[in-house]
């Protein structure tokens, strides 16, 4: 039993990274992201993102439960009393509550609005207040519990921080005066061969991070400046790079916010998580790079 709810903690966690990437708005780093890439004059939207990563985030939601299964198999594979015991436990919620059904209504309308943000005139975060506004309104949600979300809180004055700092930064030329340093020091290499060592030495500097944003905050915006002066297509390198600062928190087990309270559950030694991670890694950066690439040539980004 343990050994499969390791198997199970595992794959959920993985593929949590994989849609975490898939959408803007699914990780707390990704607009963080959009941000450093359109003070590039790199723009990216809601769902020029999903474009984007629909069909590397399909290929990958396929392959990792597959790689997890191989070199982590469940010790129990045949559980029909699952789906009765699931059945049971919505049964007994009973039908949907008011509150339940206003809720869906509106985060179906943030979506539909996030995905057409650039046609409806509407900030994303603009949306997103509006949404928060008709739940409160509504009393579905009361201010005493946002109030009490103070990790939410924390963030949202750090990323207007960063934010801040990194326009600054901008403003100075600092991006740019790295770059040409490391630029220089690389030579004349060609552009593809430049950005894949760019792209690893960020994908796998993760082992030294304990959250995606502080990564982001640190690394994208100056890895994304050396790429493009380097000469790669800038909406490709401001992709890559944007969908790895999801895939690397599956290295190791204190590499994102959620990966503790997966890995305290007890079902996975670090050893396992490790190398677990390493694995599906070596997986995600072909499917995300190579199948990614050529599925940005198709949609004309």
């Amino acid at each position: 039993a343990k050994r499969t709810a390791g198997f199970v903690t595992m794959a959920t966690y993985q593929t949590s990274i994989s849609t975490s990437a898939m959408f803007l708005t699914s990780m707390a780093g990704n607009p963080l992201a959009a941000e450093f890439a359109g003070q590039q004059g790199i723009s990216i939207t809601w769902g020029s993102w999903l474009a984007a990563a629909f069909l590397p985030g399909l290929v990958s939601l396929i392959l990792v439960p597959l790689v997890i299964h191989a070199i982590y198999p469940p010790a129990i594979r045949h559980t029909p009393q699952a789906r009765a015991a699931a059945r049971e436990k919505l049964s007994s919620l009973g039908p949907l509550r008011r509150e339940e059904r206003i809720l869906l209504v509106t985060f179906a309308a943030l979506v539909v609005t996030w995905a057409f943000s650039g046609a409806l005139g509407i900030d994303n975060t603009a949306a997103a207040f509006g949404a928060l506004a008709v739940l409160l309104l509504t009393r579905v949600l009361l201010w005493e519990q946002v109030a009490r979300e103070h990790e939410a809180w924390t963030t949202f004055i750090w990323f207007a921080v960063l934010v801040m700092m990194a326009s600054e930064l901008a403003r100075l030329g600092v991006p740019k005066w790295f770059a040409a340093i490391v630029s220089a020091g690389v030579g004349d290499v060609h552009w593809a061969v430049g950005f894949l060592g760019i792209s690893l030495a960020y994908f796998y500097s993760h082992y030294l991070f304990a959250s995606n944003t502080a990564h982001i905050s640190a690394m994208y915006a100056a890895f994304l400046t050396i790429a493009v002066t380097l000469g790669t297509p800038p909406l490709f390198a401001a992709f890559t790079l944007a969908f790895f600062s999801n895939l690397f928190a599956g290295l190791t087990h204190y590499s994102a916010a959620t990966a503790p309270i997966f890995f305290a559950s007890g079902y996975v030694s670090a050893g396992t998580w490790w190398k677990t991670g390493l694995l599906v890694s070596l997986v995600n950066i072909p499917v995300w790079l190579l199948l990614g690439g050529l599925w940005w040539k198709v949609l004309g980004l």
